[in-house]
């Protein structure tokens, strides 16, 4: 699409502000108008008393929608953030005006949508008053706001159980048995890249011992451990036993509030491996079928079936891990209101004490996009009501929303919700969204959040990611270079880590 913008504004925010409106638009620096391609101008004009007015021109083909917005110099926020609400109170006028459309989340664009509430609430606002400004001056609907409240109030619950000396702990496992045309996280199915690994498993154990010594030199007493990917139950029963040996070799796994193994997929879910998961201390665990759908799921690159997960959701439950997970997701291609109600109504039945509602989110990188260029729908269609009625569904049968996040792109500007049984919410999800202490990360793609308080100890004072080789090809390379003591080795990451806390010690 084609983006002009006058004012100090950022670019990058006004972006995600116009992809509400036009998802999967892109913004090259040569793009002309034309039939069928948006062109949206941005003016910005802060005044000499404080206040903000933005002027927002969104045209398509031959129509033309103007809107105009003010902030005024009594809203005690800085300049810049009264010009973020000034434009996106315009644009969100504009393009209500041009398409007909009413976004659900009004003007929020962020990842972290119970953060906003969050302040409100904390701002003395109250729960009445944080959801009518959500929806007044935000354009949130009113269900959103509830939504976004109602987060908010349990995070911000669970979150004081979260002493200053407690950490996380995230170990990539980048690994699955086939790739999902959806996804673009990395992750390896080929045969001669699954041959990695157990060199890779080799190489998590000495960064995971490293890590722990990391940990035990700060201070810190790890809260949670959640091993992710991909899917770590791609690892054999032998690699998986390797894993977690290692880990409770290292680490108390009974002081643990949430020790989590993404299985996620139920073809690789076996009798043996979750067996080995209990006996090492994991209390948390993903099967995920995303649709009780055969033809969805084959159409969206699954290689299991219903059965498959019928079955492979019986021997998590016989294991005797305390928790279990169950992913779905809203809006898949192909799918409709009349399945997911089903595949909802199903999932409660079998009562696990966490379900996960995704909306389907269309990534660049995925073959779904690749395969069909029209995958995006700002109305949402379907997917509009199922995320509706799985957040109903859920409330009647005893769950709680305790954690969402919201990503660009996806079907219907919609979200991603978690919702658990009281007492079995997932504290490690709460932790990453809310970025209240520091995760660190082992393994290819991993990502390590450092979390420095304030001196009160509430809001992060200071937040610094680290980030690990992307691929496992390249996170097996840096080891090798390290092992034999390479000078094109890069640092350890625990020396960086070390380096953040002496730092923040001296401030």
């Amino acid at each position: 699409m084609v983006l002009k913008i006058d004012g100090d504004i950022n670019r990058y925010y006004v972006q995600t502000l116009c992809m509400v409106f036009f998802p999967g638009a892109t913004f090259g620096e040569n793009e002309v108008g034309g039939e069928g391609i948006p062109e949206v101008s941005v003016n910005v004009y802060p005044d000499s008393e404080g206040g903000v007015t933005a002027y927002v021109s969104m045209k398509l083909n031959d129509k033309v929608c103007d809107a105009s917005a003010s902030v005024g110099k009594d809203e005690v926020v800085s300049i810049a953030t009264k010009e973020g609400i000034a434009v996106g109170r315009a644009l969100f006028s504009a393009g209500k005006d041009l398409l007909g459309h009413i976004p659900p989340w009004g003007i929020l664009t962020g990842v972290r949508p119970a953060k906003i509430a969050s302040a409100l609430i904390k701002g003395g606002n109250g729960i009445t008053k944080s959801k009518r400004i959500l929806r007044d001056e935000y354009f949130l609907n009113p269900q959103k706001a509830a939504l976004a409240v109602s987060v908010a109030s349990l995070e911000m619950k669970l979150l004081k159980k979260a002493t200053p000396d407690l950490c996380s702990l995230y170990i990539s496992i980048p690994f699955c048995p086939t790739r999902c045309s959806y996804c673009s996280f990395v992750s390896y199915t080929t045969p001669r890249l699954l041959s990695l690994i157990d060199p890779y498993v080799e190489a998590l154990m000495t960064d995971l011992d490293d890590t722990f010594d990391t940990i035990e030199k700060l201070g810190l007493k790890l809260s949670t451990i959640y091993i992710g990917g991909g899917t770590p139950t791609t690892l054999t029963e032998f690699q998986l036993e390797k894993l977690l040996s290692k880990i409770s070799s290292r680490v108390d796994t009974e002081t643990l509030s949430e020790f989590t193994l993404e299985a996620g997929r139920p073809d690789t879910i076996t009798k043996e491996k979750l067996d080995v998961a209990k006996r090492y201390g994991v209390t948390r665990i993903s099967v995920n079928p995303q649709t009780l759908n055969d033809d969805i799921l084959r159409e969206i690159g699954r290689r299991h079936t219903t059965e498959d997960f019928f079955n492979a959701y019986k021997i998590a439950k016989e294991s005797g891990i305390k928790d279990i997970n169950v992913d779905l997701i809203a809006g898949l291609p192909g799918d409709d209101f009349r399945n997911f109600s089903e595949t909802v109504d199903k999932i409660i039945e079998l009562d696990p004490t966490n379900i996960t509602v995704h909306t389907f989110c269309v990534k660049k990188a995925s073959d779904a996009l690749k395969n069909n260029s029209n995958i995006y729908s700002v109305s949402g269609g379907d997917a509009v009501k199922c995320v509706s009625y799985a957040q109903i569904k859920t409330k009647f049968a005893g769950y709680k929303p305790y954690y969402m996040y919201r990503q660009k792109n996806t079907v219907g500007n919609l979200e991603n919700v978690g919702f658990a049984k009281e007492g079995h919410e997932g504290l490690y999800n709460v932790y990453m969204m809310e970025e209240t202490q520091t995760i660190f990360a082992v393994g290819a793609g991993a990502v390590t959040k450092l979390v420095s308080k304030s001196e009160n100890g509430d809001a992060p004072k200071r937040i610094v990611r680290i980030f690990s080789p992307k691929y496992p090809y390249e996170y097996l390379r840096e080891y090798e270079l390290r092992k034999n003591n390479q000078e094109q080795a890069k640092a350890p990451v625990s020396e960086q880590i070390m380096q953040f806390f002496n730092e923040n010690k001296s401030e």
